[in-house]
């Protein structure tokens, strides 16, 4: 690290506190590379516009950031809420019959993975709150990709540029370990089923520039099925590569649910892992998504449609560069 880009990032705090103060929260990190706890606001569609826009620096700075104490809100105020962040998607692209704004995670998606990345408009970030917890267990852990991608060996990150790789919506989430016996198992046989009613197939670039700070990520998960013109045995290789350096534990910040907690995490810049380690018990979380632009790689290259319109699931979000990263 140059003594101007020391200067650069400590400017960039200052500002960002600055930021903070005036819109009248406050913002602890809990986490060097990701994760934050934002406080001194009720949140709401009456959050004020400093307020909105305080919260979406602290979500580019620090990838995910959580709110505790929020229990006065319901699913009309958790969508009025992402409403002042950005533009709600519907709850999913093929996930249609829990209803029109938000999407019910029931159990845990316990896989890494970037939300819905397998449509072109990946969402921009995610908006999680705490309906129903277990007694015990039930954590979300987020990694920071961007981490990964600024702790990889030069000749690593420059092959990584190079990199596109498929995403689809056909993972099978019936056969991964769950814990939740066989009712869980015959639930997830069901939501496969409506998951994978329409297929789609996206060509996402491996490292994509995120819009709103010009940070690079490496972007991955679950839904990932290929890297584009290599062998199936060289895919899982470099795959396992690439993943290991984003799931580093250095790298991720965890979260033990309370009722009333609000998690919201960049989806341009992370990948998530719930953990299901809750036995039988109930574990309900709501989710509303925020419309995300379209990737582009390191040389200006968009993601490209292989099958699947997902115009219907969102619009095409215009980002803009923050001020604090301005270049």
């Amino acid at each position: 690290m140059t003594i101007t880009s020391i200067a650069n990032h400590a400017d960039r705090a200052a500002a960002a506190e600055s930021i903070y103060a005036d819109a009248g929260i406050r913002v602890d990190k809990l986490g060097e590379y990701i994760g934050a706890r934002i406080s001194g606001v009720r949140l709401g569609g009456e959050i004020s516009d400093d307020q909105a826009e305080a919260i979406r620096l602290a979500l580019a700075v620090n990838k995910v950031v959580v709110f505790s104490g929020q229990e006065h809100l319901d699913d009309d105020g958790q969508y009025a809420f992402a409403q002042r962040l950005g533009e709600p998607t519907l709850p999913h692209p093929t996930v249609t019959s829990r209803g029109s704004q938000l999407l019910t995670i029931e159990g845990a998606a316990n896989s890494w993975h970037t939300d819905v990345s397998f449509v072109d408009r990946i969402p921009k970030a995610s908006i999680l709150r705490a309906v129903t917890l277990p007694a015990w267990g039930g954590a979300t852990t987020w990694a920071s990709t961007v981490a990964a991608y600024d702790q990889l060996p030069a000749s690593l990150r420059a092959f990584a540029d190079t990199l596109w790789a498929k995403h689809s919506n056909l993972y099978d989430y019936v056969t991964s370990e769950h814990g939740g016996g066989d009712q869980e198992t015959a639930r997830r046989t069901e939501h496969y089923k409506e998951f994978t009613s329409s297929e789609y197939q996206t060509l996402h670039p491996v490292v994509r520039v995120h819009p709103e700070t010009g940070e690079r990520s490496l972007l991955l998960g679950h839904f990932v099925k290929e890297f584009h013109q290599l062998k199936p045995g060289e895919f899982a290789a470099l795959y396992q590569v690439f993943q290991n350096r984003i799931t580093r534990l250095e790298n991720t910040f965890r979260w033990n649910w309370s009722l009333g907690d609000v998690a919201i995490w960049d989806n341009r810049a992370t990948q998530h892992y719930g953990i299901a380690d809750f036995g039988g018990q109930e574990r309900r979380l709501h989710r509303i998504t925020l419309a995300g632009d379209v990737p582009v790689s390191v040389d200006g290259e968009s993601s490209r449609i292989i099958s699947g319109d997902a115009s219907h699931y969102s619009s095409i979000d215009e980002p803009r560069r923050l001020d604090v990263y301005a270049a």
